[in-house]
């Protein structure tokens, strides 16, 4: 009785206080426009006719509608990267969990941004539709009552830099399901734009470049996001130093830095102060990181300029150079290694963020989850975790959990590596709400891996090159991890991250290299709350879709939803809510 009536109360004062927040809402039409940013014509999918799309700029635990017109000829999702959707895997925006947007359809995204601060971006998360563009920026700000632990900048900053292919989504899909690789882009963007033509011979004339433009002596935060497909990159502003403060969520030992490898789908922050002379302008640069043949990919640079207002001249010369790390093996996991939280900052609380001391509680269940080099599985080219290739069913799971469909999926997902046949399945890791896992990372490829859990961020307690064993823990960092949402996993080595499962729904785990995501590496992380669904978790919002086994309950859709009708529908959830809770109360009582 008592745990019921407590969870009574989470329920209520959650829902009072979503109630009492400001509320964002926003409308964003999806569709093509043809760009060509390397210099050749092609479609990119672009929100409202941005490319990027446009900034969703809230506070902490501020709601948000997001009400989606797809206007593409295929379906939709838009996933949230690094945004935890407490309770509410509901609106995470993958296939596990939402069932697509049909084309020419309408659906509006209802969340609350629960505890979060920090620099996110959103995407497409459907089949290769990242490939094709449609991410664009998320900033929570703090909330006046917490400040942040820096100055206020002069000026806030997003740059997205990426890996580009002037070939089609559709035809990189093909190429995949052919059973070949992407191989070396044609370039890297930034914000969506070609390199600025820092060399003639590299690069050709007339194509657009992005300039930012800045005062002297004052500071700005660059938020930098890599949404590119596949490519970790360096990232480094010619003659500035770059002092880190935040990284996906979390506010950062601050330090400078010249240069940092910014991997496949990884967030920072940094404050810059234009402190030179401004005799010319200034490159910025995205160079791949980890690549082989690097001979050919010589030509493979994004650059952008910054542009003082007292400039004297163009950009010229040679880039400055990168990480010279021939002899110096470690010296991107060495960086890696040197992001440490600030324990002392208050964030979306007041209270400092080592107040969580991860390094006293207890381990209960540990995850080890290794990848490999790609393989064939019925004559496809597959990649895998413990030798379990992810395929997706046409039910999501989160539904068919709900209407106790049986078949969709096994949770019988290897924890650790196993000796057993490589396979195709549909199958999900069970962890226990509430306990603190452990995750580890083995990359047993030849290149850097990128791995992405929704619906929380982790403690990044430690990395090495090697098979991981228990003796590894000893070397963990028990203090001060940097807590995020995506870490790197280097050729050969391992990567441990610690994460405490308060957060109740079906949580995708997936490797952010796109084409290892759309080949299979990737699962999903069931966290039931014993007391049953839709008791600590939000329920199933009103306008939720159909598809796969349940297709059949599907209604059509007359009309677009407006920016009214999706008030009353969150006036409607927020209503069913409380009904919910009213029972739970009465159960009490009785009892």
């Amino acid at each position: 009785m008592a745990a019921a009536a407590a969870v009574a109360a989470v329920v209520v004062a959650a829902v009072v206080a979503a109630a009492g927040e400001p509320t964002r809402e926003v409308r964003w039409e999806v569709g093509y426009m043809t760009v060509a940013p390397l210099g050749v014509s092609q479609k990119v999918i672009a929100i409202n006719n941005q490319f990027p799309g446009p900034l969703l700029n809230v506070t902490t635990n501020w709601n948000v509608r997001v009400n989606v017109q797809n206007n593409l000829d295929e379906p939709l999702l838009l996933t949230w990267d690094g945004i935890q959707m407490r309770m509410n895997s509901w609106q995470d925006g993958v296939a596990g969990t939402n069932c697509p947007i049909p084309p020419g359809w309408n659906w509006t995204y209802q969340f609350q941004l629960k505890d979060q601060i920090g620099s996110f971006f959103y995407f497409p998360s459907l089949g290769l539709q990242r490939a094709a563009g449609g991410f664009g920026p998320v900033t929570v700000n703090n909330r006046a009552v917490v400040p942040v632990p820096f100055a206020q900048p002069d000026g806030d900053i997003t740059l997205f830099i990426g890996d580009w292919y002037t070939k089609s989504h559709v035809e990189l899909k093909k190429m995949l399901d052919d059973g070949k690789d992407f191989g070396i882009p044609d370039g890297i963007l930034i914000n969506g734009k070609g390199p600025y033509s820092y060399d003639n011979t590299l690069v050709p004339e007339g194509l657009q470049h992005e300039t930012v433009g800045v005062e002297p002596g004052k500071t700005y935060r660059f938020r930098v996001h890599n949404v590119g497909t596949s490519t970790s990159l360096n990232f480094r502003i010619q003659n500035h130093n770059m002092r880190l403060v935040e990284a996906e969520g979390t506010y950062t030992y601050q330090q400078n830095y010249t240069n940092l490898d910014i991997h496949v789908r990884q967030s920072y922050s940094f404050l810059v102060t234009m402190d030179q002379n401004a005799s010319t302008d200034y490159y910025i640069v995205a160079s791949p990181r980890f690549v082989l043949n690097e001979s050919r990919w010589h030509d493979v640079n994004g650059v952008a300029v910054l542009q003082y207002s007292n400039s004297k001249g163009r950009a010229s010369g040679p880039l400055p150079d990168g990480p010279n790390d021939f002899y110096y093996k470690s010296y991107s996991m060495d960086q890696a290694r040197s992001i440490k939280m600030n324990t002392t900052a208050g964030a979306a609380r007041p209270n400092p963020q080592g107040s969580f001391r991860y390094d006293t509680i207890n381990i209960t269940q540990t995850f080890l989850l290794k990848n490999e080099l790609p393989l064939r599985i019925n004559g496809k080219h597959r990649r895998t975790i413990n030798g379990v290739s992810y395929s997706p069913p046409e039910t999501p799971l989160r539904l068919a959990d709900l209407h106790n469909l049986t078949g969709v999926y096994k949770t019988d997902f290897p924890t650790v590596p196993s000796n057993a046949p490589p396979k195709m399945a549909s199958s999900a890791l069970n962890a226990s709400y509430k306990g603190f896992l452990e995750i580890v990372f083995q990359n047993n490829d030849t290149d850097v891996q990128t791995y992405h859990l929704d619906g929380y961020s982790f403690f990044v307690v430690g990395m090495d090159y090697g098979e991981w064993t228990s003796d590894c823990r000893s070397r963990y960092n028990k203090w001060d991890a940097i807590s995020r949402s995506t870490t790197q996993v280097f050729p050969g080595g391992w990567t441990a991250v610690l994460v405490s499962l308060d957060n109740v729904g079906i949580w995708n785990l997936r490797s952010e290299k796109l084409d290892n995501w759309y080949n299979g590496q990737e699962v999903y992380v069931k966290v039931a709350d014993p007391m049953g669904y839709n008791i600590t978790e939000m329920i199933m919002p009103d306008n939720a879709l159909y598809c796969g086994l349940l297709k059949d309950l599907q209604k059509p859709q007359i009309h677009q939803v407006n920016s009214k009708s999706s008030a009353q529908a969150a006036d409607r959830w927020s209503a069913r809510v409380l009904a919910m809770v009213l029972l739970i109360i009465a159960s009490v009582v009785s009892s």
